[in-house]
């Protein structure tokens, strides 16, 4: 349970607390603690304090004000998320894992990647939270056999039936938040013939037929985005491969979803100088000196020349 609290200072924060009073609840409000001591992130929740000696242990975090991106992505928000904030959540996303993965003072597998771990603030600022089952490596540890936790949809299927925890288990997870940021279809979803289905394989075997237009929300073919989206399911397909050791780094994640924004940053300066030129009566000429139908052939010059990092 969060509640939401103010300081003496007039600081406003987040206080979590135990749902329950067992060991298990209170190993978990420690593990949090031990973890995100030793993190420091602007795309990682701030941990500012904790009471642990009291009988139910208590968390204080950053107040988070904008509330969770499966509220943004599911439920009644009045402002639905553009395509290319939801490309900036995803890179801020991908860059918090990454830097958990492979830039903290310790290795960090979170083991639960989900929307609903996803704060966002005023601006739109992406936050990893809840760090209650993640699990610290050693530098040299490629993985560990563990109980397996995770929530259903998210869950990487190798880790399941395997009981080995990778950094390949929270890029599968990964995976599922881009399929959700593509179609704003929840993780498990009941299919026309009422059975519940899963997103990420549903997804997959779309991209895998050329149909993404089957699933790809409107909005963001409304807005323009359908290009850059092929190139995310691509990604998002790779995160989504049965075998972990074919996935791709989060720190690969993150580099291809970079490449996809300052595509999209390149291509939006471009047009705004060839919109300048023709209002002051000039031909946009291209960087080789190309007519101006060379800026809207960019995109598409991309996609053929990019290939998801394995």
């Amino acid at each position: 349970m969060v509640y939401k609290g103010i300081l003496s200072d007039q600081h406003v924060v987040a206080i979590k607390k135990a749902k329950i009073v067992v060991q298990r609840e209170i190993d978990q409000f420690i593990n949090e603690v031990v973890i995100l001591s030793q993190t420091n992130h602007r795309n990682v929740v701030k941990l500012f304090g904790c009471c642990l000696e009291t009988e139910v242990p208590l968390l204080v975090y950053e107040f988070i004000s904008n509330g969770t991106l499966s509220f943004h992505l599911h439920g009644q928000s009045e402002n639905p998320l553009s395509w290319k904030d939801r490309l900036r959540i995803a890179l801020e996303t991908a860059r918090a894992i990454a830097y958990l993965h492979s830039a903290a003072s310790i290795s960090v597998y979170h083991r639960d990647i989900k929307c609903a771990n996803i704060l966002l603030t005023d601006t739109l600022t992406a936050k990893v939270s809840d760090f209650g089952a993640s699990r610290s490596m050693a530098i040299d540890e490629t993985g560990i056999l563990t109980a397996v936790q995770g929530t259903y949809g998210y869950l990487d299927p190798e880790y399941y039936y395997t009981s080995r925890l990778t950094e390949k288990s929270d890029v599968y997870s990964f995976g599922v938040i881009l399929a959700e940021l593509l179609t704003r279809v929840t993780p498990v979803f009941s299919s026309h013939s009422s059975e519940c289905t899963s997103l990420a394989s549903h997804f997959v075997s779309l991209v895998r037929e050329n149909r993404l237009l089957d699933i790809l929300d409107i909005q963001i073919v409304e807005e323009g985005g359908t290009e850059d989206a092929k190139v995310v399911a691509r990604l998002a397909e790779s995160c989504l491969n049965l075998k972990g050791e074919e996935r791709p780094t989060m720190r690969q994640v993150e580099t291809t979803l970079e490449d996809v924004q300052n595509s999209k940053v390149h291509l939006s300066c471009q047009i705004t100088r060839a919109n300048q030129n023709t209002m002051n009566g000039q031909s946009y000429k291209g960087s080789k000196g190309g007519e101006g139908t060379r800026l809207y052939s960019l995109e598409k010059e991309f996609i053929q020349s990019s290939e998801i990092p394995r």
